[in-house]
């Protein structure tokens, strides 16, 4: 007997014409992943009959949903649409703004030692987060929400396009700015934003009719080394600032651009005799020069 075994797990993805609906004879593109837990939930109905014999005669299944997350190593072009999805806009030239655009995709598990497919489709992605750490590779998440799911012995695609081959960035290159300053005490970045997706379901149908967007909302922590008052008098004295993050890889790099942000606090735990490090959590607020309140710009070469 053979078992499917997590080395072979293999993800693809498609952008959909039509919310919920794959494209005919799809081309996929293989997406990168360090994780993914993407999967399918459903809804349970106990019925209420009172029986004498104490039992329950009626357990029915309920409204479907799709939900889960992908992570992934940042690298140049690889997940340039995935990108514009999650800001819910499109690419203007090299420059990507939040919009109100909605992308949705079908995504594509394989379990390929075992031919077992899985195709979750209505894709949107309701939250990105990337993290900057010393050391690290650039490392981020989608979380996904989705209609529907489908199991198949036979792949969408049998030969899925290979997409970006590049190696993955490292912060060992770039550069962190704090108002336009290259932070020399930075110790690590985290970002989020959240569209605060939700499905909506209609009477005869199981499962979610449409994803509607929320608010966008761009957050993140800022870890610093406590060098000086700088940073925390910013907190307390509510000032406005930008912060500015270069990704560099291998194919070009991504300049993201945060306009407005205010820090919204300034803790420094002590819990040994390491050095002392600030956490600066943030929100990023909508920019009316930039006339948003997150921007990206790719770089090739």
């Amino acid at each position: 007997m053979v078992f499917s075994v997590q080395s072979r797990h293999r993800l693809t993805r498609i952008s959909e014409g039509t919310y919920g609906v794959t494209p005919a004879s799809p081309s996929m593109i293989r997406t990168r992943h360090s994780a993914c837990t993407l999967s399918l939930a459903q809804q349970t109905i106990e019925s209420d009959e009172i029986r004498d014999d104490r039992q329950i005669g009626h357990f029915l299944h309920g409204q479907k949903s799709v939900s889960g997350t992908i992570d992934f190593e940042m690298n140049y072009s690889g997940y340039d649409d995935l990108l514009a999805a999650a800001f819910y806009g499109n690419w203007t030239g090299d420059t990507l703004k939040t919009g109100t655009t909605e992308h949705s995709y079908t995504f594509e598990r394989g379990f390929t030692d075992i031919s077992q497919y899985q195709a979750f489709t209505g894709c949107i992605i309701d939250e990105m987060a990337l993290s900057i750490q010393p050391g690290s590779l650039i490392t981020g998440q989608f979380e996904i929400q989705g209609r529907n799911m489908s199991m198949s012995e036979t792949a969408l695609d049998g030969v899925p396009e290979p997409g970006s081959v590049l190696a993955p960035m490292d912060s060992f290159q770039g550069v962190l700015k704090e108002e336009g300053t290259a932070l020399a005490l930075a110790a690590g970045l985290d970002l989020k934003l959240e569209n605060g997706t939700e499905q909506t379901f209609t009477l005869g149908e199981d499962s979610a009719h449409s994803v509607t967007a929320g608010r966008s909302r761009v957050s993140g922590e800022l870890t610093a080394y406590f060098e000086n008052a700088a940073l925390i008098n910013k907190f307390l004295n509510k000032t406005e600032s930008t912060l500015e993050i270069e990704l560099v890889g291998a194919g070009g790099r991504y300049q993201i651009l945060l306009p407005r942000i205010l820090y919204t606090g300034a803790d420094m735990p002590v819990s040994g005799e390491d050095v002392m490090i600030m956490t600066l959590p943030f929100a990023a607020l909508y920019d009316e020069a930039e006339m948003t309140n997150i921007k990206i710009t790719r770089i090739a070469g």
